[in-house]
């Protein structure tokens, strides 16, 4: 299976994935609004959330995968059992002691999330018995990521990009029950929706699981011990967990910063959410698919393999990433007005969001382009550079957002965020190419310089576009502006793949033949 058929797969997986999770939003909101249950369940949910992205995702994947391919290409099936009978056991011991601490001393946990639930005793407990009874979630997609790492070190990626979709859909499904039902006492609506995330996150475990069985691959069941692989594990995903609290810090130093702005922090939030749907479209994608892939590569001692792979996954991000970038640069408030403009998110919400979301679109490249080349370096077990890359973006970051926002207010964190993450990806890069571990073909450097080009035609395009449409655009009925924004959509994609193909950017017909190629 090819790696563009592998990354539709995991990209589609995550874009249902997001429009399951709005569908269960707005459910989410029908049915909590936002008085003191809402407010629980945030927090309830954050919290297990916060220790799988620290934990569960970036740092055991990046630390668990190249070690358990090195295993499958150097000690064969035999030697990979092993390997993951005693990673397995040692991490459902740690998780049950993580979880067996968080059920006691969660009130001191939900105190430091939310100190001012304080001032609300109904809603503090509250918060604790959803805490305690949605922790456990935090087993079951660790479980997960380590059940998926081995799925798709072996070229299967279906079972564990779709899972998150299993989510959103028991959710969906609890809170259409509880609509339905009309359930109003407070305690008994948060008990439900904390039972629905536990719930959610064992049948998306089972899913993995099933597919683990086809596989036909049993992990043994050992007891567990500090072996010399936990420990090597250990070594290389410290330096993972420190990279995603860089991340968190990132996030919480923009939120303090931005509080001294009314409406920032409203106004930063739709604009992240509206350039996070490429990143996190193409950018997980990636990053799943091209880490197993570039292990078992170097692991074989194919060197051209493994570079012509991230060639081509650099060449498959740009020609979606740099489209994207430039559309959401040249029509953010066309984009913002019809998405979000409503009652309460009047003009002045638009035009701080747009600007927040321009200066965020010249920083989509760069936060796509580091999914691809981190794995360059996890694949050779290296992790501590990228978190020291990480590290000297969030100084970066820190440095220009302090010095920016009085200046440019909510726009300058934005723009902040944008340049740290082209310093962190161009280190990434520059020092893979020095160490010999990044050789960029001729095929690469021709097509990048047509892709931008296209994009750039494009984005005159739908500028030009947008002056004519924009009496449609500003309608007063929804309707008839998101018809509008949907033409406008249409009319960059036909422009950039006319440009495209006749100029030899892409082969975009050989990646639909890909997509629809049958596996051999």
């Amino acid at each position: 299976m090819s790696l563009v058929r592998n990354f539709a797969t995991v990209g589609g997986a995550t874009l249902l994935s997001r429009l399951l999770g709005f569908v269960r939003d707005v459910l989410l909101a029908a049915a909590v609004g936002t008085g003191p249950v809402a407010d629980a369940f945030v927090v309830a949910f954050r919290l297990p959330n916060l220790f799988r992205r620290l934990f569960a995702e970036g740092a055991f994947n990046s630390a668990f995968i190249p070690l358990f391919g090195r295993a499958v290409e150097e000690e064969g099936e035999d030697g990979a059992k092993k390997f993951a009978g005693e990673i397995g056991s040692a991490l459902l011991f740690c998780l049950l002691i993580l979880t067996a601490l968080a059920q006691i001393f969660m009130p001191a946990v939900v105190w430091a999330l939310a100190p001012g639930f304080l001032g609300d005793p109904e809603k503090f407990d509250l918060t604790v018995l959803m805490s305690r009874i949605a922790f456990p979630y935090l087993i079951f997609m660790s479980l997960l990521a380590f059940i998926g790492g081995m799925l798709n070190t072996y070229g299967r990626f279906a079972a564990a990009a779709f899972a998150p979709v299993m989510l959103n859909v028991v959710m969906s499904i609890v809170l259409a029950g509880v609509l339905m039902l009309g359930v109003g006492d407070p305690t008994m609506l948060g008990v439900i929706l904390a039972v629905g995330v536990t719930v959610g996150g064992v049948v998306q475990l089972v899913v993995v699981i099933i597919d683990l069985k086809r596989l036909g691959f049993r992990i043994p069941v050992v007891r567990p011990r500090f072996t010399k692989s936990t420990r090597r594990l250990l070594a290389l995903g410290i330096p993972g967990v420190i990279a995603g609290g860089v991340t968190q810090i990132n996030i919480a130093v923009g939120q303090i910063i931005a509080s001294l702005q009314d409406g920032a922090n409203a106004m930063l939030y739709f604009a992240d959410r509206l350039y996070q749907l490429p990143l996190g479209v193409i950018g997980i994608a990636i990053g799943v698919v091209l880490l197993p892939s570039l292990t078992r590569q170097l692991r074989a001692g194919h060197a051209a393999a493994y570079q012509h792979s991230l060639n081509r996954a650099m060449e498959f991000a740009l020609v979606l990433t740099l489209p994207a970038a430039v559309a959401l640069a040249v029509i953010p408030h066309e984009i913002v007005s019809v998405l979000f403009q409503r009652v309460r998110f009047d003009a002045a919400a638009v035009d701080g969001t747009a600007a927040a979301l321009t200066a965020f679109a010249f920083g989509l490249p760069a936060f796509v382009l580091n999914k691809v080349f981190s794995p360059g370096y996890f694949a050779r077990e290296d992790t501590r550079t990228p978190m020291i890359f990480a590290s000297i973006g969030m100084v970066v970051n820190v440095v220009l957002s302090i010095a920016l926002f009085p200046v440019m207010k909510h726009v300058g964190i934005a723009l902040a965020t944008t340049l740290a993450g082209w310093v962190n990806t161009g280190l990434l890069i520059i020092v893979l190419w020095q160490r010999g571990h990044f050789a960029p073909d001729l095929k690469l450097l021709r097509r990048l310089v047509l892709v931008l080009l296209a994009s750039l035609a494009m984005g005159v395009s739908i500028y030009f576009a947008a002056g004519l449409l924009s009496a449609y655009l500003t309608d007063p009925l929804l309707a008839v502006r998101a018809a509008s924004l949907v033409l406008l959509v249409l009319i960059g994609m036909v422009t950039f793949s006319i440009f495209t193909q006749l100029s030899g950017g892409a082969d975009l017909t050989g990646m639909l033949k890909a997509l629809t190629r049958r596996n051999t």
